[in-house]
């Protein structure tokens, strides 16, 4: 027998919000990268200011603001991912 609607032993995804998400603004979306991007956090909040303007930030913007190379492409590849909603940062880093 058949079930129509039957998972096929995948993981259910829930709709719910985690309860781990915070509120998300340029300091929060850095500290979240980590790797050394939070060093920029006072620049990137100055010259550009608004979170939803870092979404649409391309990487010459960045450049010309002096972001090196490997922080500008975690903030483009990161700042994809949160568009397409596969990663938001986390209220308090991971301790290891």
């Amino acid at each position: 027998m058949l079930v129509p609607f039957s998972t096929g032993g995948f993981a259910r995804f829930s709709t719910k919000s985690n309860p781990y998400l915070v509120k998300v603004g340029i300091p929060e979306f850095l500290n979240g990268i980590g790797n050394g991007v939070e060093s920029h956090v006072a620049k990137l909040d100055s010259e550009i200011g608004d979170f939803q303007k870092l979404l649409v930030t391309r990487t010459l913007r960045l450049k010309k603001l002096g972001v090196p190379c490997k922080h500008r492409k975690l903030i483009l590849k990161y700042t994809h991912k949160y568009r397409l909603g596969l990663w938001r940062p986390r209220a308090q880093p991971v301790k290891v």
